[in-house]
């Protein structure tokens, strides 16, 4: 297993960065302004960046900025994407490392997490790019992830990494996006 992170061998999964539930999400712009970087920087370094819908008819669709981004979108009622088939047919794409970031961090993030961990797949979550409605929850859902096996990255060790040093080819790019 490598030490860094893997722009080669990544897949971005956004999950449930929905119309409707981002308003109640403690700290929400945070979490979308994040998830919009990385997903920016997924396409500069042509790592496939897919998301998640639950319930779009209850809780909105993805929210605009994220939705544009996406090179698929998948609709779900279950909470663990895992669940759905054409989620896992999306992930088996040649790429063993699962970058999760997302709404709600203990519900669908971490049951999306245990999913994949379960599957034996290699997986990172960014904790500054996930988000609950409140903050217990999100610090119980990274425990239980990390102890699950889960690797816990933030947005910015993520990026650092992917690129490796200041001589790759996307490097301003990147940093103009991350200032």
């Amino acid at each position: 297993m490598p030490y860094l992170c893997d722009a080669s061998s990544s897949t971005l999964l956004i999950v449930d960065l929905q119309e409707k539930l981002m308003p109640v999400i403690g700290d929400g712009e945070h979490v979308l302004r994040r998830a919009v970087l990385l997903a920016q920087a997924a396409h500069l370094l042509a790592i496939p960046v897919i998301g998640t819908a639950q319930q779009p008819l209850r809780l909105g669709r993805t929210v605009p900025s994220i939705d544009a981004l996406l090179d698929q979108n998948i609709e779900k009622s279950s909470f663990d994407a895992c669940a759905q088939p054409e989620f896992l047919a999306a992930t088996e794409n040649g790429r063993d490392e699962l970058v999760v970031l997302g709404c709600e961090a203990h519900v669908c993030v971490l049951q999306t997490v245990l999913g994949l961990l379960h599957r034996q797949r290699r997986v990172k979550l960014v904790s500054d790019a996930i988000g609950s409605r409140r903050a217990g929850d999100k610090v119980a859902a990274i425990d239980r992830a990390r102890a699950a096996g889960a690797e816990i990255v933030t947005s910015e060790m993520l990026l650092f990494e992917w690129m490796r040093n200041s001589e790759h080819p996307r490097f301003r790019e990147i940093l103009k996006l991350i200032k």
